[in-house]
């Protein structure tokens, strides 16, 4: 079963939680320093937030689903899309270890599609801890290839715009 995915980066953590705790009626499902996240089934919806110097504002949007099938089932509609996609496999990523699929959308707006294999208890990968692009956080330029987003952990660095 999917669900949608959304992740905002904003300025202010502590005022967003607040916010989103009482638009959701409910506390984030995991709380960070840096990071909040909700996991809830009406709508279902993995809405997560972040304060980590992107730009403000929706970072991607994408879609979580339950097993390894369902992952390769929505990659093969991003092929048949007909646009460049990004594999990542164990990427290390908002505080959890996935499968994921990375696509930039005729618009420029980055999607994941990712199946979940565990949590870690860092934000990302190790080339944040070296200063290299953060996860999750698409840079305006060119897809990376495969063996270039599992260097730099997580998120593939796509446009997002």
């Amino acid at each position: 079963m999917k669900r949608f995915h959304v992740h905002v980066a904003v300025p202010d953590l502590g005022a967003s939680i607040r916010f989103y705790s009482t638009l959701f009626g409910a506390e984030p499902a995991v709380r960070k320093d840096d990071y909040a996240k909700w996991m809830l089934d009406e709508p279902r919806i993995n809405f997560a937030i972040s304060q980590r110097g992107a730009a403000v504002g929706v970072n991607h949007l994408g879609f979580q689903v339950d097993s390894g099938e369902e992952l390769e089932a929505l990659h093969a509609k991003l092929e048949a899309a007909d646009r460049s996609v990004v594999a990542e496999k164990g990427a290390n990523c908002c505080y959890a270890r996935s499968d994921k699929y990375w696509v930039t959308d005729p618009a420029g707006i980055a999607w994941e599609s990712f199946h979940s294999l565990g949590g870690i208890p860092m934000f990302g990968g190790d080339g944040e801890q070296h200063g290299e692009a953060a996860c999750c956080s698409p840079q305006q330029s060119a897809p990376v290839t495969s063996a270039a987003a599992s260097r730099d952990g997580c998120c593939g660095q796509l446009s997002a715009r």
